[in-house]
């Protein structure tokens, strides 16, 4: 039996630059970082006793005899990419909704293949995870998804990562002071709008639209090394949410599905309560409200938005991890069932 923990993220900046219709031709850059939310994957080899042969646990229960017929595509995805043969039981548990723009997809990727890998007795590293959650998504499942969530969710921390036109990466820690990401922390607020949705269908048309947004893009790959710059050095933090507000009216640019009229007035309100910018979080459509505002706003903006759900959360660094392990002796079970 095992226990995988993957967090959730919160991208700042560069999304839209970590597709490989961008990146191909251009390279990517991401500024991102890992939350205290987190997505469980239990796991276990299923002994033989029962009707099915796999029983998956997720906003639905599958029982199957079979691992194609898996409904999941993650799950069925992951377990043919492993060549796993036997019965599994998986539960998956997420502190937050999925959907909602947070890589919660990619986090169920990443803590799966960790997972079951660690399942087989084999403990993958994290980079490994993030290339092989990449390959999952997009080769085995084809969803139109970029590759900074798989890595993020795997690595964790507060990041910078790179993206060469091959498609190989590089992830940069941002070497910052605990005040000064404490400092950053305590300007973040985030709100659930309450509305899930599809991120790879509003992803395919951002993606659709690329060759015409260039010039859009190449500005949200600066804003990478200008928000850098901000953190990393002595400047007044405000600057780094005037920078969130000026990525977010790019962005908006990039697809009209990104940001529909309620998303809109969300955000109004919280910057007529006093807030320096934001974002909404992942591809856009619902999900997350990202708010930037210093800590004396935050009360006015808490009474604004008093309709939505804040859910306070906080930087973390630990990325994919496997928090119990109890090994199982499967061969021992067969054994015995076939006695």
């Amino acid at each position: 039996m095992i226990i995988s923990r993957t967090p959730y993220r919160i991208s700042f900046f560069g999304g839209g630059t970590d597709y490989p219709a961008w990146y191909g031709d251009h390279g990517g850059a991401v500024l991102a970082t890992t939350i205290n939310k987190y997505c469980y994957l239990h796991c276990r080899f299923l002994p033989p006793f029962f009707e099915h042969r796999t029983r998956v646990v997720w906003s639905m229960i599958e029982t199957v005899k079979e691992h194609q017929d898996i409904e999941h595509p993650a799950v069925r995805a992951v377990i043919n990419h492993l060549g796993i043969e036997e019965g599994l039981e998986i539960h998956h548990i997420g502190d937050l909704p999925a959907r909602a723009g947070l890589g919660s997809s990619s986090a169920f990727a990443v803590g799966l293949l960790n997972a079951l890998h660690g399942l087989r007795g084999r403990m993958a590293s994290q980079l490994e995870l993030a290339r092989e959650a990449i390959y999952v998504e997009q080769e085995l499942v084809a969803d139109s998804v970029g590759v900074q969530d798989q890595i993020v969710t795997a690595v964790g921390g507060l990041n910078r990562v790179d993206i060469a036109r091959d498609g190989s990466f590089t992830v940069s820690p941002l070497l910052i002071s605990t005040q000064r990401i404490q400092e950053l922390n305590d300007h973040l607020m985030l709100f659930f709008t309450g509305v899930s949705r599809n991120a790879s269908t509003i992803a395919a048309d951002q993606i659709q639209q690329i060759p015409h947004h260039q010039r859009e893009l190449t500005q949200m790959l600066q804003l990478v090394d200008e928000a850098q710059s901000v953190v990393c050095g002595d400047t007044d933090i405000t600057e780094f949410g005037r920078l969130l507000d000026e990525s977010w009216k790019l962005k908006q640019s990039l697809s009209s599905r990104i940001a529909p009229d309620f998303v809109n007035d969300i955000y109004a309100q919280a910057r007529s309560a006093g807030a320096v910018g934001g974002k909404l979080l992942g591809a856009g459509g619902g999900g997350f409200v990202l708010v930037f505002a210093p800590p004396e706003a935050q009360k006015a903006i808490r009474g604004e938005l008093s309709a939505l759900l804040e859910v306070p959360v906080s930087f973390e660094r630990s990325g994919s991890r496997v928090i119990f392990h109890e090994p199982q002796e499967q061969l021992s079970i067969k054994r015995s069932a076939t006695l």
